[in-house]
C-alpha cells in the first residue's frame, strides 16, 4: 500500500479564491479513480517559501491523500501536470511512500 499526498493552493497567483467546486471535482476524480480520498478543506495549512529571486511567498492549502495498492508513477505525473494548469501553478510537490494498513 501506498500513501500519496498533494497540496493545492486555496487562492490563485491573484489572491482570489478558487471555488469549492473546483476541490470537489479532483476528491471525486480520486474518489473514482481509488475508491476514496480524504481532503483537508477545512482549515488551510500556511506554506512558506522562497522562489527563484530569493522572494519569501506564503501560500495557504489544503492537503489531500490517497491509499493506493501500488503507486502508479506515471499516472501521478500526468495528472499532477493536469493539476498544476487547473490551478496555474509551476510546480505541485506531490509525496509517496510505502505504508502498511494495521
Amino acid at each position: 500500500m501506498y500513501l500519496i499526498q498533494f497540496y493545492l493552493p486555496v487562492y490563485d497567483n491573484d489572491g482570489r479564491a478558487f471555488g469549492r467546486a473546483r476541490f470537489d471535482e479532483v476528491r471525486s476524480e480520486l474518489t473514482e479513480h481509488f475508491g476514496g480520498v480524504t481532503a483537508y478543506v477545512r482549515t488551510p495549512a500556511v506554506g512558506d517559501w522562497e522562489d527563484a529571486d530569493g522572494d519569501r511567498r506564503r501560500d495557504e492549502v489544503v492537503l489531500f491523500e490517497v491509499v493506493a495498492p501500488a503507486f502508479d508513477r506515471r499516472w501521478w505525473n500526468e495528472y499532477r501536470g493536469a493539476l498544476e494548469r487547473r490551478f496555474a501553478q509551476e510546480a505541485i510537490m506531490l509525496r509517496a511512500w510505502p505504508v502498511e494498513t494495521l
